[in-house]
């Protein structure tokens, strides 16, 4: 079964290595890319990078981005424009970690692209302490 595939973006490259370690556990199974860093590991982001990422997951189920700050979108909004031969990339206004949690699990139940960005967006309504 193919599965929605994810892309982690972070400013770190620890950040999305850490998360990524972490959902791998969770659901081994669906496409899960990160690009952390510019190109030579620094602090921000680097749209080659996303790019890359964004087609090492690819599949015609589509790919669903979520990323971390606010120049992490402005990079991922250009890498999709580099891959306009790939029509089902969506980014998740989602925060990066309940987001890309809640991502995996629906992707991995093999949900529609639909599905996995409004579970990872569901997540901005997750109330952790009552």
């Amino acid at each position: 079964m193919n599965h929605v595939g994810i892309v982690l973006i972070s400013h770190s490259p620890e950040i999305v290595k850490g998360l990524e370690s972490l959902l791998k556990q969770i659901q081994e199974n669906v496409p899960l890319a990160v690009a952390g860093g510019t190109d030579d590991n620094e602090i921000g982001t680097d749209v080659f990078k996303i790019k890359q990422a964004i087609e090492s997951v690819y599949s015609e189920k589509g790919v669903v981005i979520l990323f971390d700050l606010g120049s992490a979108l402005i990079n991922a909004e250009m890498a999709i424009e580099m891959l306009e031969n790939h029509p089902n990339i969506k980014i998740a206004d989602a925060p990066l970690v309940e987001g890309a949690y809640a991502a995996v699990v629906e992707a991995g139940i093999g949900s529609t692209l639909e599905e996995v960005v409004a579970a990872a967006e569901a997540a901005k309504n997750l109330q952790k302490v009552h």
